[in-house]
């Protein structure tokens, strides 16, 4: 009973040790890369073109085999050795081994070895590009927990300024200082600012949900990521000038990189099918044996006929495509026309790469402009508000002006909140492009 009660306690603190866990931005990250079920496809698909590699380095060796066949005959057969006929339950029992190399293919061996290659870089490739746009994501959604955090934050701290007001403005009613309809103004404003509250924390749930489900978390309850309050990171990046940074992201991104390997590899294909072209030598050998006994006659032992038996076949062939009903020259067009596009796509994805650091900068620069306005506007919002208080205070101003100078300093905060987080993403996916990682946010 005692060590059953001990089982529980240590169960219950794990359990209670795992709720209590608070993501940061690079474990959700890391957790994200790990359990993604299109980054393990991905990797299936690296393991597949390593596989694919064995069987191009395996057509570089010859083949080896052996076979074996044992068979009875009732009745009229010939005997292997002396190839009289005779009428008997007849044995024969026959083995061999052979064995074929390729010479020479028109160089396909080599080309489709280079190629597999090529295959296991694009497959690489790949999975990075989708651990980059996964990160993104995830970094992205993160992000926008914590604008939602503090959010919820600055509405309560705002509904804890309206009801100190509110019974303030109740004493002075009670009075004869204030009208009654200004304590109804008040307590509509904090109505007003209860609902937005609840709409704040539901807009947390649902953005932890959404994290938890990119996560593949299943207890939303108790997911929940590491409150920091970001400041506004110090960055340099909107000091590089434009060209400058798509030099670097073509230098780094994998997009690019993917795209110009594809090219390399539809290059090696046209290789390959040109190559088919080419006459093929090959050499083979092979060893065979059997034994043959027979009711009506004396037959060796076994060893003697078996080495009586043997012969040795060593042979070349050299085989001339000369006509293939087409099939050889129009793989080698469809494989030119692969390449051609190819060539396209690499293309396109240099001019989508540009043009989307040109967004991504010019959006940045916006950003910045957003949020450096937001914050002049809550400068004034807020001295507004000030004197709006003071006013009110001492009878010069009525609830509802009131209530609309608090409304427009409210939406003011809001607004700095929003543009604050909106410009930290913006500027950290200007730095991926510039190859500085998700990750760095601090």
């Amino acid at each position: 009973m005692k060590k059953a009660i001990i089982i529980l306690s240590v169960l219950f603190t794990i359990n209670l040790s795992a709720q209590d866990k608070q993501w940061t931005l690079r474990a959700c990250v890391d957790y994200a890369l790990e359990n993604n079920i299109s980054v393990k496809q991905s990797e299936l698909d690296l393991k597949t073109s390593e596989i694919n590699k064995k069987d191009a380095i395996g057509n570089f060796l010859p083949s080896f085999n052996a076979s074996a066949s044992n068979s009875w005959s009732i009745g009229l057969s010939q005997d292997p050795v002396t190839f009289s006929a005779v009428t008997a339950t007849t044995k024969n029992l026959a083995g061999s081994i052979s064995s074929n190399l390729n010479l020479y293919d028109g160089l396909r061996n080599i080309n489709q070895l280079y190629r597999s290659n090529l295959a296991i870089l694009a497959s690489k490739y790949q999975l990075d590009n989708m651990k980059d746009d996964i990160s993104l994501f995830v970094a992205n959604s993160f992000l926008q927990i914590l604008f939602n955090k503090e959010q919820l934050k600055t509405l309560q701290t705002q509904i804890e300024v309206s009801k100190q007001e509110l019974d303030r403005t109740k004493e002075l009613v009670e009075a004869g200082s204030l009208p009654k309809g200004d304590v109804l103004e008040i307590q509509a404003t904090v109505a007003t600012q209860e609902q937005q509250i609840v709409n704040a924390e539901n807009a947390i749930i649902i953005s932890k949900i959404q994290l938890a489900q990119t996560l593949l978390i299943e207890d939303y309850e108790n997911f929940d990521i590491i409150d920091i309050d970001y400041n506004v990171p110090l960055t340099r990046i909107l000091n590089e000038s434009p060209s400058l940074i798509i030099a670097k992201a073509k230098e780094t991104r994998n997009q690019i990189k993917l795209a110009e390997t594809n090219t390399k590899i539809a290059e090696v294909d046209l290789k390959v099918a040109k190559g088919a072209l080419q006459p093929t030598l090959a050499v083979s050998y092979s060893f065979s044996s059997n034994y043959f006994t027979s009711g009506l006659f004396d037959t060796p032992d076994f060893e003697t006929q078996m080495t009586d038996n043997k012969s040795h076949n060593i042979g070349l062939r050299l085989s001339i495509p000369i006509f293939n009903k087409f099939s050889l020259g129009n793989e080698v067009k469809r494989k030119k026309v692969s390449l051609e596009r190819s060539r396209n796509q690499l293309e396109q994805a240099s001019l989508d790469l540009e043009t989307k650091v040109y967004q991504a900068y010019n959006d940045t620069k916006g950003a910045l402009k957003a949020y450096e306005a937001a914050n002049k506007t809550l400068d004034a919002r807020e001295e507004a508000f000030n004197y709006s208080k003071e006013r009110y205070n001492v009878g010069l101003l009525n609830a509802f002006d009131y209530s609309q100078s608090l409304n427009r300093y409210e939406v003011a905060q809001s607004e700095v909140i929003r543009t604050k987080y909106d410009y930290i993403f913006k500027i950290k996916v200007l730095e991926f492009y510039f190859g500085i990682p998700i990750t760095d946010i601090n």
